[in-house]
């Protein structure tokens, strides 16, 4: 199918889906409800900028005992990747079960209300089919996006940052801003603090604390109900700030240094100069960082982290609590990984292991707890995931699929790659994770020429030491990548 072809597919399918929506919230909502007796809740956890070092996942040095109690009573999907290494269009490709270049959404100008505003979305799905849908936080990168898709969008209190003098600068900024013109994240660069805070002050303080507090609310108002409560917390997203007590559960001495060296033979366009990070008052505008505010800032990571953890686990909490849990399916995502000085190299916005690699938990009624699943899946695989565990038809114009045949044999055969992708201007640089094999492909956007091409080992982890493309001894592999590749997210499909 030629990409304009598919293009004029995709919009007269997205259409089609959204006007059978709009029906469904307007004149079968009775019908709607009638239907819902005996399906599960959803609870929507998402978690910004988080990558897979948690306990669960091998990294015990991370104090996450809540998310590790939720993977300990589901699934832990150990391969999981995002489609695309920042968090507008990969909360837009999971949220409306599209991948970018169906979305068109490739960075955060671009609300899906705006670009997709006759897109089925999730949300509005399960509102459809007789759901009552609460957003509180972050899910949607855009606060305002999806009007249609939510039954309540309560307000969240807390700040981003406590100290007094901060949060005075900030304030000023802000209004200077907007006397510029400026908006969305030139606005909120020009008006950044400090990469880091740690004050000794309750967890309703900040955001997420707050929000927590307002999503137990909500839980507890809906208990009767059928409910999809989708709660999205900030953190471990900069700045890094959390109540003392996070901080003081590591000793930053002993935080080791990660490897700056960069795999030997990787191209330029594989790199980013972190400019996310830069735009915080404590950080240089160019070069790398010292030892010192390296290891403040892994602290600090994982500071917010364990602060999120206590969130969920307060989330949890309630699900026992109103005697909920055997009702209620949860699932935990993080929007997409994350660099710690990797590579020499911070925050998100590339095609590596350590950007596109995610966290994803998933318990659900009646299945086995404390699975491990290593089958290939991904974010787009959200949407059917949910609608087919909650007995809902599966739009038809989902690019993922249900992972709901993996609760029941997680070492059943499955995909054969998963597919991530990020732009740089002109080009854009698709990439497949597929066995061991990290492949990419950086394609001039008008003629798809490939400008560049990389092929990482990971047998022995996230870090990749060279750039195996060129290597006549992985002839055979890169030949086998570049015929997945042509053959994109269809031909990978499970079989049967």
């Amino acid at each position: 199918m030629s990409h304009l072809t598919r293009r004029t597919f995709l919009h007269r399918t997205v259409h089609a889906a959204g006007g059978l929506a709009a029906a469904a919230l307007t004149g079968a909502s009775a019908s709607a409800r009638a239907a819902v007796k005996g399906k599960p809740n959803v609870l929507f956890i998402a978690v910004d900028d988080l990558r897979p070092e948690l306990g669960c996942y091998g990294h015990p040095h991370v104090k996450s005992p809540n998310i590790d109690r939720l993977a300990a009573s589901g699934t832990r999907f150990a391969r999981t990747y995002c489609q695309q290494a920042i968090c507008a269009p990969s909360r837009a490709s999971l949220l409306t079960g599209l991948r970018p270049d169906s979305t068109r959404i490739y960075d955060l100008s671009h609300p899906v209300k705006d670009t997709l505003p006759d897109a089925l979305t999730l949300p509005q799905h399960f509102k459809a089919n007789g759901y009552t849908t609460v957003s509180l936080g972050k899910i949607y990168h855009h606060g305002d996006d999806d009007p249609k898709g939510w039954s309540e969008r309560p307000r969240v209190g807390g700040s981003f940052y406590v100290d007094e003098a901060t949060t005075s600068r900030q304030r000023r900024l802000r209004a200077d801003a907007r006397k510029k013109g400026l908006t969305g994240s030139r606005a909120y660069n020009y008006a950044a603090g400090p990469s880091t805070e740690c004050a000794d002050v309750p967890d309703g303080a900040y955001r997420d604390g707050a929000l927590t507090d307002a999503a137990l609310k909500a839980l507890r108002a809906h208990k009767d109900q059928l409910f999809f409560l989708a709660v999205g917390y900030w953190k471990p997203h900069l700045p890094f700030c959390a109540p003392k007590r996070y901080w003081d559960l590591y000793d930053r001495a002993a935080i080791p240094l990660p490897n700056p060296k960069e795999p030997q033979g990787a191209p330029r366009l594989a790199f980013t100069n972190w400019g996310e990070l830069r735009a915080y008052t404590d950080i240089p505008k160019q070069g790398d960082l010292d030892d010192a505010m390296t290891r403040q800032l892994i602290h600090g990571y994982w500071a917010c982290v364990s602060f999120t953890d206590r969130q969920v686990g307060r989330l949890l909490d309630e699900l026992d609590r109103l005697g909920l849990a055997e009702k209620t399916i949860v699932i935990l995502w993080g929007d997409h990984g994350w660099k710690l000085g990797d590579y020499g190299d911070w925050c998100k916005h590339t095609n590596f292991e350590f950007d596109t690699h995610v966290p994803m938990l998933l318990r659900a009624p009646g299945a086995k707890a404390g699975q491990v699943c290593d089958a290939l899946t991904e974010y787009v695989d959200i949407y059917p995931t949910l609608a087919d565990l909650c007995g809902l038809p599966v739009p038809g114009h989902c690019e993922g699929v249900s992972m709901a045949p993996l609760l029941r044999d997680p070492d059943r055969p499955w995909k054969a790659a998963a597919f991530s992708q990020y732009p740089r201007g002109k080009v854009m640089g698709y990439s497949l994770r597929s066995g061991p094999w990290r492949y990419t492909e950086w394609r001039h956007r008008e003629t798809g020429e490939a400008m560049e091409r990389e092929l990482y080992d990971h047998r022995a982890g996230p870090l990749a030491e060279k750039n195996l493309v060129a290597d006549p001894q992985h002839a055979d592999v890169v030949k086998k990548l570049e015929q997945l590749m042509k053959g994109g997210w269809q031909g990978a499909k499970p079989r049967g």
